[in-house]
């Protein structure tokens, strides 16, 4: 499919506080897909996750070994990753919540795993049927040992933001539990806005939180929920404080059962719509991703909530 992009014809360069390059961690095919109410094919998230690939993308979060019983539209996990032809120079992560998954992982040839922890005590207890501080017990065995393996490990920190149990969450709580897990030995912290409620305001807080406590930037991705129309207004606000790591979604794929209102990830095309506005670097070809929504939104059976899609697909 060709199209009019509609670009600028000069594009800028990187303003002075904004980083020359970004790292997009497209998430779509694990976080998008786990969210489905049906089981999507296996050979279409194969195929989903080669056109990814095709179209310029260097990180894909390719599934999840979590237990089938909570995770059932990723229970092929194994089997994606034994079919699935690498394109090289792509890095295809995968999530693990225990040691079984870290097992999983390593028969199926990895180099790189996340953990998905918690920064409250209600979604540690819901999510992961332990205590704030319990959840450290379970994944410290994990990291160690996938360290111990030559593996990288992210660690994915939710409800950063917001709670909707607890509401607003206190920073020194967040940058609490996250300098605990950089200490584990992750190698990069994610901060998810899980239920979508964060304002630029509050990232420039919580960034400012972790800087102060000797964290840098380098070490920090964002994961923005859109629920609220925020997720692009947050994400260059941590951009502007030296964040180069972006997760998102293909098509804007997912959402939250917590937050029914929301309306999933951040869209990985409304992303590169505004990286390419600021003239930084991330080497997606945005037609080829688009064409990719499209063909991904047929096959889910409906449109993609992508602004950047909907203008350039129509």
């Amino acid at each position: 499919m060709t199209r009019e992009l509609g670009l600028p014809m000069q594009i800028p360069s990187p303003q002075a506080e904004l980083p020359r390059e970004v790292t997009i961690w497209e998430v779509g095919a694990r976080d998008g897909l786990q969210n489905e109410q049906d089981t999507v094919p296996l050979e279409v998230k194969i195929e989903f996750l080669r056109r990814l690939a095709d179209a310029g993308l260097g990180v894909l979060e390719a599934t999840s070994f979590v237990h089938p019983k909570w995770v059932p539209q990723l229970a092929d996990a194994t089997e994606l990753l034994a079919q699935l032809e690498r394109a090289p120079g792509v890095r295809y992560p995968v999530l693990v919540p225990n040691e079984r998954g870290l097992d999983r992982a390593l028969d199926s040839r990895v180099a790189e795993i996340a953990i998905f922890a918690a920064a409250t005590e209600a979604f540690s207890s819901r999510n992961l049927n332990r205590s704030l501080d319990e959840q450290f017990a379970m994944f410290d065995p994990v990291v160690h040992r996938a360290v111990r393996e030559g593996l990288s490990v992210r660690g994915y920190l939710s409800m950063c933001f917001g709670d909707p149990w607890e509401g607003p969450v206190p920073a020194e709580q967040v940058v609490g539990v996250g300098k605990r897990l950089l200490e584990m030995g992750c190698n990069q912290l994610s901060l998810g806005d899980t239920i979508g409620v964060a304002t630029p305001g509050q990232v420039e807080s919580l960034l400012g939180a972790f800087a102060a406590a000797g964290v840098g930037m380098d070490r920090i991705a964002v994961h923005f929920h859109d629920t609220y129309g925020q997720a692009l207004a947050n994400t260059y606000a941590a951009l502007r404080l030296g964040v180069s790591t972006v997760d998102s979604s293909a098509g804007g794929l997912g959402g939250c059962p917590y937050a029914k209102s929301a309306t999933g990830n951040l869209a990985t095309e409304d992303l590169v719509w505004m990286l390419d506005g600021l003239g930084i670097g991330h080497g997606v070809d945005l037609g080829a991703l688009v064409d990719t929504s499209v063909w991904m939104s047929g096959k889910l059976g409906r449109p993609s909530p992508s602004r950047v899609v909907k203008a350039l697909a129509a």
